[in-house]
């Protein structure tokens, strides 16, 4: 957008990305270089199959996802009305759904290993990762909220080709019909606010709701670092690792509201410089090679250190994608909602954990070997031998 419309802080974007793509290229050489990545996909099929029930819990966790995404935006968790009165939802539902924050991608990581282990076909597990996408549009028709919607999307595509579940031209489809759609997805967010008693800027398109180039320049009329109130290491142990359900008058955060104070707006609004300009903004340009860098290497451990990633490992990596790596994430709190999202994983990584255990501790007793299942295998045909 920005040599399209040849914006005049593209010099700028381009040193953003440039900074970032040091920390993110130096991380992915090394590692490639100190340890050649061989077999990779057979490896990561075997371990993903001796999780034998994982595309059962997938099932699950994407029907539970989907149902309190759409509870707790009902109840007024994270909707646009909410967030103008500068309140906490505070109906015991939406507490209790808060509970599987994350969740979707969760489900997402199970229902990709299932695919990668061989245990589930791959049309059967888009059609169930279609069942999520419905999840968000629905959550998004509620909440009058489309942002965390095209972050799924794009995290699903990443995510998706990265692992090989998704092939590159369906991902350039996938693209298209989402900018084909984008301009009565606009309207319709507008119509679902008007209706809900919010004020509409109707001389805002939706094609200058694409100028992203715009968002991320305007963090260059700025002396960086600036301190806007941004959570801290306090903030990241409270709201990171305590469910709100244990802690529930604590207010709400929101960086893009205590940086919209600071441009001069008001306190029930917020805005983004996106990811990078988050980043640039809070913590200057030193801070942008080293954050990637660090996510970078996190990602890299979780799918290339000793033995092949099963579905834990890519949950981590899907929290990461979806996280602090997503172009569309916000800082500090995108590394706040990486840890929401591990603590809210941890019961769906003990029964994992727990059902494996007990299948290989019935194979001992039944005197029966594991099950082999080759990463080509039908899961349907697979029989003990």
């Amino acid at each position: 957008m920005a040599v399209l419309y040849t914006n005049p802080q593209t010099m700028f974007i381009l040193r953003l990305l440039g900074a970032a793509l040091v920390g993110t290229l130096i991380v992915e050489t090394t590692a490639l270089t100190a340890r050649p990545q061989r077999r990779w996909r057979p490896s990561v099929a075997a371990v993903n199959a001796s999780h034998r029930y994982v595309y059962v819990v997938a099932r699950l966790v994407t029907v539970i996802s989907v149902a309190a995404s759409i509870t707790a935006a009902q109840a007024g968790q994270g909707t646009i009305f909410t967030q103008l009165d500068d309140a906490v939802a505070t109906s015991p539902v939406a507490r209790i759904a808060a509970l599987s924050a994350g969740w979707s991608y969760l489900a997402f990581a199970l229902l990709l290993a299932s695919y990668l282990g061989g245990l589930a076909g791959r049309s059967r597990v888009v059609c169930w990762i279609g069942l999520l996408v419905a999840g968000q549009v629905v959550t998004a028709a509620l909440t009058g909220i489309t942002s965390p919607l095209f972050g799924y999307l794009s995290f699903a595509a990443a995510a998706g080709a990265i692992c090989g579940l998704l092939r590159v031209r369906e991902v350039a489809l996938l693209g298209a019909a989402i900018l084909l759609a984008w301009p009565n997805l606009f309207a319709l967010r507008n119509d679902i606010r008007a209706d809900g008693g919010v004020s509409v800027a109707y001389d805002v398109t939706a094609g200058d709701r694409l100028r992203l180039d715009l968002q991320l320049a305007h963090a260059a009329d700025h002396d960086v670092p600036v301190d806007v109130g941004q959570p801290g290491p306090t903030e990241f142990v409270r709201y990171g690792l305590v469910p709100r359900i244990l802690d529930p008058d604590r207010p709400a955060i929101s960086t893009g509201a205590l940086i919209n104070q600071y441009l001069g707006g008001a306190a029930t609004s917020s805005y983004s410089f996106l990811a990078l300009g988050n980043l640039y903004f809070l913590v200057g340009w030193l801070g942008v090679p080293l954050y990637y860098a660090g996510w970078s290497a996190l990602a890299v451990l979780l799918l290339r250190a000793r033995g092949a990633p099963g579905p834990i490992r890519l949950s981590l990596l899907c929290f990461v994608l979806g996280g602090p790596l997503l172009w569309s994430s916000g800082y500090p709190d995108a590394m706040i909602a990486f840890l929401q999202h591990m603590v809210a994983a941890l019961p769906v990584f003990a029964v994992l954990l727990l059902l494996r255990g007990r299948m290989r501790g019935r194979h001992a007793i039944d005197g029966k070997p594991a099950l082999r299942l080759s990463p080509t295998a039908d899961p349907r045909t697979t029989r003990w031998v």
